[in-house]
């Protein structure tokens, strides 16, 4: 069994140590390796997740931390956000198997990939689906649909193996190599700035589905380095022709 450092398992505000430490032995059961926590409440290191973790220590003794999901997902060019619960947005959505196979299929190109799994008490927010390419949604009883964090890891990891393990591809066009997402959050920060500049959203209430809707729309189009670079200088030639347009009216 090889043992792969991708998908990075992004752990986004986890509360329970054990939990964390129940994680880490699911992925090792997987041979996946590259665990990341977002602002984990009790902090790391945490002695209480070793127990759980039952040996797994090729993961937890490299577990990374960070403060918040866009430097956790910075150096990553695809990720997927895990949720069961529906969101008003227009994103893809795959089951752990079909997530699995495309998964495998990007990191056998190379690809860096990563996927976001919520808090144990209410998951992601929309803030963190966002900034994701594709929902993974697992199939479960309408009226329980709730898994605790390790079983969700678990679920998801052992398909991205079993696709390994049967060389299922995926048949669908990869050749263009999209942007880090470090680089997209750039281009989105810049969008905003002059989207705020220009007044655009004169309507605060509405701002938050507003400007989540646009990032959804960039998300989506897998851009590339030269994509992001171009968008990013018509904006600046945009925010250029505003302001000479402003000094010759003074």
């Amino acid at each position: 069994m090889s043992v792969s450092f991708s998908p990075a398992i992004i752990l986004v505000e986890p509360q329970l140590g054990a939990n964390i430490g129940s994680v880490a032995r699911a992925m090792w059961n997987c041979a996946l390796t590259d665990l990341r926590l977002v602002n984990p409440r009790d902090g790391w290191p945490n002695p209480c997740a070793v127990g759980p973790a039952s040996g797994a220590t090729p993961v937890l003794d490299h577990v990374r931390v960070y403060p918040d999901v866009p430097s956790a997902t910075a150096d990553l060019q695809h990720v997927f956000a895990t949720t069961a619960r529906p969101r008003d947005m227009v994103k893809p959505v795959r089951s752990p198997r079909q997530a699995g196979v495309e998964l495998r299929t990007l990191e056998q190109m190379g690809r860096r990939c990563g996927i976001l799994f919520g808090g144990e008490r209410s998951g992601l927010k929309n803030e963190d689906v966002v900034r994701s390419e594709a929902i993974i949604s697992i199939p479960s009883n309408p009226v329980f649909s709730s898994f605790n964090l390790a079983q969700a890891v678990l679920l998801v990891a052992y398909e991205f193996l079993l696709a390994g393990a049967e060389g299922e591809t995926l048949p669908a066009d990869y050749q263009v190599t999209p942007a880090p997402t470090e680089a997209v959050d750039a281009l989105l920060d810049h969008l905003d700035r002059e989207l705020d500049a220009a007044e655009y959203y004169r309507e605060q209430n509405l701002r938050p589905t507003m400007q989540r809707n646009l990032h959804n729309v960039f998300r989506r189009a897998q851009l590339t380095d030269q994509e992001v670079r171009s968008l990013r200088g018509v904006i600046a030639r945009l925010a250029e022709w505003r302001g000479r347009r402003r000094a010759a009216k003074s």
